[in-house]
């Protein structure tokens, strides 16, 4: 049966080889089961529905990404989404959290229809190479100072806006010592390094009495409080279009690039360099964030991790299915991830970020009509604490420098018609 579903022969691997593959990238990818709760929670959202979503989520868009796709790609609710969804949408411009869960679903049934119609190429190619390697690196400046604000290191001060939290604190030092020991550990390439300095400052804040042990293993929480509670109707507000994009622009850039970089590691792009089914790939992860939305978290992306998976020799997609099988048994270690305090995630997040700033390095800093718009991207997102106004200030920076050079012809209609409407938005609702 297995052979028949995923091809295994054909692909040069065994049951095997694509079980311990699927244990690799979930053990890489399995903090997302503390991080994204403890993200969400902070939008007013129950914690604990939050980690039955967040489970439910990544299981389904795994086992579709498995058996439909027949990749060895796993799903799971994406971060720097995750933190726009509440810092951005929530926190910053004040919306419901009902209203940013309808805002994913929209994004999500765009996504769906964009795979279907095979629009995605039209878009990914219209927009310039710039911007997207700066939205990659400002949403990476974003979740650094989100991690740097959970941490205690960085806090708030009305002479210089920010400045030097406590660094004595016991949360401070030990939010430091968890992010030391992810990059040791993923240095060192120990499976789960992510996940094994979560529990490990989860560990010291209890016996330091910093934290109440909760036990490790219970039954799943009550999914109620987010189940089916996104409104719809209240995310097709005129001032939500730039919102629905943001989700919408960054799902789509973060999935294609994660999707092509994780085949060409494992072999699986064909002669031309494209990687076939890519529309049932597609579909899996838009299905994902339209579920992922009914259920109750923000949406749901494809993981980079997934190549740690494919170096150990996953080639198909009963390695993704093995992923979503452990999210599912995931469902019943609530009670720990109830007890993982913020601190405790935010070296996870810095470690993301520093990630996500390699892209820059891709830049041509030596043509200021491409570094500058970049820049402005990169550095806008995290200082207006949103995503949706870094991609609207990139857009338009795009297209006026590009004029004022004399290179009007450089710039797509595409964009064109983007940085128009989004300096309609910025005029009319400020941001």
């Amino acid at each position: 049966m297995l052979e028949k579903l995923f091809q295994l022969k054909a692909h040069g691997t065994d049951v095997r080889t694509e079980v311990i593959a699927g244990l690799t990238t979930y053990l890489t990818m399995a903090y997302i089961i503390f991080v994204n709760p403890n993200i969400l929670s902070a939008a007013g959202m129950d914690q604990g529905a939050v980690f039955v979503a967040t489970c439910l989520a990544a299981a389904i868009g795994c086992l579709i990404m498995g058996l439909y796709a027949n990749y060895p790609i796993a799903q799971a609710p994406g971060m720097g989404l995750n933190a726009f969804f509440t810092y951005g949408v929530v926190l910053g411009m004040g919306y419901e959290w009902q209203v940013a869960l309808g805002a994913v679903f929209l994004s999500g049934i765009c996504f769906i229809l964009l795979s279907i119609f095979k629009i995605r190429e039209w878009i990914i190619e219209a927009i310039p190479q710039p911007l997207r390697i700066g939205i990659g690196a400002g949403i990476g400046l974003f979740l650094g100072l989100i991690a740097l604000k959970n941490a205690g290191l960085v806090v708030d001060n009305p002479a210089t806006l920010v400045g030097m939290g406590d660094i004595t604190s016991p949360s401070v030092l030990l939010a430091v010592l968890g992010f030391f020991m992810i990059v040791g550990l993923e240095h060192r390439r120990v499976k789960g390094g992510v996940l094994i300095a979560i529990l490990v400052v989860t560990a010291l804040s209890v016996i330091l009495g910093l934290q109440e042990y909760g036990g490790v293993v219970s039954m799943p929480p009550n999914p109620a409080p987010t189940f089916m509670q996104l409104d719809i109707m209240g995310a097709l507000e005129v001032s939500m279009i730039s919102v629905i994009f943001a989700f919408l622009f960054v799902d789509l850039f973060d999935t294609a690039g994660t999707l092509m970089a994780v085949a060409q590691r494992g072999n699986l792009l064909d002669k031309d360099g494209k990687l076939p089914r890519l529309r049932k790939a597609l579909l899996a992860d838009s299905t994902a964030t339209v579920a992922g939305s009914i259920l109750g978290t923000s949406s749901t992306t494809s993981y980079i991790e997934s190549g740690a998976g494919v170096a150990e020799g996953g080639r198909t997609g009963l390695t993704a299915v093995v992923v979503g099988l452990l999210f599912l048994l995931s469902l019943f270690l609530a009670p720990l991830a109830g007890m993982v305090p913020a601190y405790a995630t935010a070296g996870a997040l810095f470690y993301v970020a520093v990630l996500m700033l390699s892209g820059l390095a891709r830049v041509n800093w030596e043509d200021l009509t491409e570094a500058a718009p970049a820049a402005v991207v990169a550095i806008m997102m995290p200082l207006t604490f949103s995503i949706a106004n870094g991609i609207a200030l990139g857009f338009v920076s795009y297209a006026v420098i590009k004029l004022f050079s004399g290179r009007a012809k450089d710039v797509s209609i595409a964009v064109w018609v983007l940085a128009a409407l989004f300096v309609v938005k910025l005029m009319i609702f400020g941001h």
